[in-house]
């Protein structure tokens, strides 16, 4: 019994002993799990929870760079920076948005069109995002929304930085303006990696320069470290890198002689480049009518975005640089050109005109001069501007012949000019035709001799921009050397404050002195006793240049007479010119839209620029030499 009661004991001590062996095994696995866990959390993952206790701590601002400046040549603002108070919202905030803008405007002014605009700031982006709904407050709405702004969650007031056009709609199409980033220039900004370059901006350089050059306009955010406690109030400022501003751009436009050109349309639509030959300088960049970029840099309200993308006049479309026209009769020193280097004429070569040419049994081409001009030889076809004359010519000279040429001299091709948004235009070949008549019938895809006497008075399927006919004309005034036109000529360095210029970039075009010579003197006639000589009579230097009437529709036999064709059906007016003649300083392209004759509507605009152009330049250069300089310069004879 004894021996029994004993190996009970001695059984239930050896369980015992077990059971405290495995608590304190589990004890002390439990202790390493503990001690490893802590190890982890403090040693290996300490980086990681010390931020994440950092940024509960600490806030990180995007600190927005002010963007750069738009200069004129002679240093005139185009585009400029002022700081102001703004009003904005995050909906997702504002549990009913349409109560609280309610009551908001009891304290602030919110008109019918700052909830239109800010309705469509809604539709284009996230609801996270803040959102303006009222800018440039004025104090007394700041003092008074800041008194009560605990009744508005989720609306704060921000100082920003915003951006202003002072000359307005001038030169508009050439500036260009910004807006709000919307979706498809954010994924832009993300997958050219310069997402946190953009941490904080809300606009983007839309059109023109300011579209073009946002890389340089934009400049480099910065940033702000702020503690702030638990309600979220900033307590003091920790660290603080500030942002680089964008660069300046010195561009070629010549914002004056600018507003002179466009107070010279009226309200005429249409367009003219004006470029300096020897550097392709644009002087002045016109699209008629114009538009106010400043309506879109606090968001364009619905009422004033339908009013311009509805209007018949298109004024958002750039003519200047995507308007294609057909040339009429300013084609004509180029086609005449192209005759003397391919050798089909020579200056001396003369054709007898009797006011028509003819394609036996397949059509009759009439001049514009009742009975002809007679003998017509090459420099009396540009003066008079004898159509029959290019009839001819056109009919003897293989299209593709004339193509090669046309797009050798910068016409029918884009020119490279430094923003974007240029069009081709259309210069008609055999392979241009074959393609754009691809579905149809054989016989529409063949180039017929008729097609190519249209074609020889710049009309037919020729289509050009302003941009290339002056780019074109400015080479011929620059003796065959082309000038790739620009409208920025320096920039600005933010930074380091340097200027660094921009090159321009010249091309020699392989035409024959003899040649472009020839042409020039005819041009010069054309201004001296041609179709232009009344408009240039009492001007005070020689000019040269060729008028042109282009035609909008097909008469289908019928004689033209404007009055009885509705008004955009009438005849397009074109001129093209560069001045002085011996020494050209400007070269322009000048289209009126529906206006008719060129000699009568765009060759008069054309001498404006030249008076005011010339004449300020001639005014500049005297005012810089002083008395005692122009005295010391006069010729010896003078001193004595």
């Amino acid at each position: 019994m004894a021996s029994g009661s004993m190996r009970n004991k001695e059984a239930e001590v050896t369980v015992f002993r077990e059971r405290i062996f495995v608590s304190g095994l589990i004890v002390v696995v439990l202790f390493l799990v503990l001690i490893s866990r802590m190890v982890y959390l403090q040693i290996i993952k300490r980086e990681h929870y010390f931020t994440l206790a950092e940024s509960n701590r600490i806030s990180v601002a995007p600190l927005v760079p002010q963007r750069g400046l738009i200069l004129d040549r002679n240093g005139e603002v185009l585009a400029a920076n002022f700081s102001a108070f703004t009003l904005e919202v995050t909906p997702s905030k504002v549990a009913d948005l349409e109560r609280a803008l309610d009551d908001l405007s009891s304290l602030i002014d919110v008109q019918a069109r700052d909830r239109r605009r800010f309705k469509k700031l809604m539709e284009e982006s996230r609801s996270f995002e803040s959102l303006p709904i009222r800018n440039r407050l004025t104090e007394t709405e700041v003092a008074r929304f800041s008194a009560n702004k605990y009744r508005f969650p989720g609306f704060e007031i921000r100082a920003r930085l915003f951006r202003n056009y002072p000359f307005g709609e001038t030169a508009s199409h050439a500036i260009g303006y910004i807006g709000r980033i919307n979706d498809t220039e954010l994924k832009k900004i993300e997958s050219g990696g310069s997402a946190s370059n953009y941490k904080g901006s809300d606009h983007i350089g839309k059109l023109g320069i300011e579209g073009s050059f946002e890389a340089e306009l934009h400049g480099v955010t910065g940033s702000e470290q702020v503690e702030i406690d638990a309600g979220g109030r900033a307590i003091r400022s920790l660290a603080r890198s500030e942002p680089t501003s964008g660069n300046n751009l010195v561009t070629t436009i010549d914002i004056k002689l600018q507003q002179i050109i466009e107070k010279a349309f009226k309200d005429s639509r249409g367009t003219l480049v004006a470029i300096e030959p020897s550097t392709g300088d644009i002087l002045a960049l016109v699209s008629q009518p114009r538009f106010d970029p400043n309506l879109f840099v606090d968001g364009i309200d619905p009422t004033n975005w339908d009013a311009l993308n509805t209007s018949i006049d298109r004024p958002l479309f750039n003519r200047a640089l995507k308007g294609a026209f057909p040339p009429g009769s300013t084609l004509k020193p180029f086609l005449a050109l192209s005759a003397l280097e391919s050798g089909k004429r020579t200056p001396e070569y003369a054709i007898r005109d009797a006011g028509y040419f003819a394609l036996p049994g397949v059509h009759r081409w009439m001049d514009d001069k009742v009975g002809g001009h007679g003998t017509v030889d090459m420099y009396k076809s540009i003066v008079e501007s004898c159509n029959t004359y290019y009839y001819q010519l056109a009919a003897e000279t293989d299209i593709d012949v004339t193509a090669a040429f046309l797009s050798k001299m910068g016409i029918g091709v884009k020119t490279g000019i430094d923003i974007d948004g240029e069009a081709d235009g259309i210069l008609p070949s055999r392979s241009w035709k074959e393609k754009r008549f691809a579905k149809a019938s054989s016989e529409a895809r063949k180039w017929y001799t008729g097609d190519s006497v249209s074609a020889g008075i710049g009309q037919g399927y020729n289509a050009y921009t302003a941009l290339q006919m002056a780019h074109a004309t400015a080479t011929i005034a620059n003796n065959g050397i082309a000038s790739q036109p620009r409208l920025v000529r320096q920039i600005k360095d933010a930074a380091s404050g340097i200027t660094k210029d921009v090159p321009p970039i010249l091309k020699r075009v392989e035409v024959s002195p003899e040649n472009i010579a020839v042409i020039k003197h005819a041009m010069e006639g054309v201004a001296k006793e041609g179709t232009s000589a009344r408009v240039f009579t009492k001007a005070a230097y020689i000019s040269a240049g060729k008028t042109g009437t282009a035609q909008v529709f097909g008469l289908k036999g019928d004689k033209y007479i404007a009055g009885k064709v509705a008004e955009r059906l009438r005849d397009h007016a074109w001129y093209i010119a560069y001045a002085p003649a011996d020494k050209p300083e400007i070269a322009v392209a000048v289209l009126v839209e529906n206006a008719g004759f060129g000699a009568a509507t765009a060759a008069p605009i054309a001498k404006e620029v030249f008076d005011y152009y010339l004449n300020r330049k001639a005014a500049s250069t005297s005012s810089a030499t002083s008395p005692a300089d122009a005295k010391n310069n006069q010729p010896l004879e003078a001193k004595k």
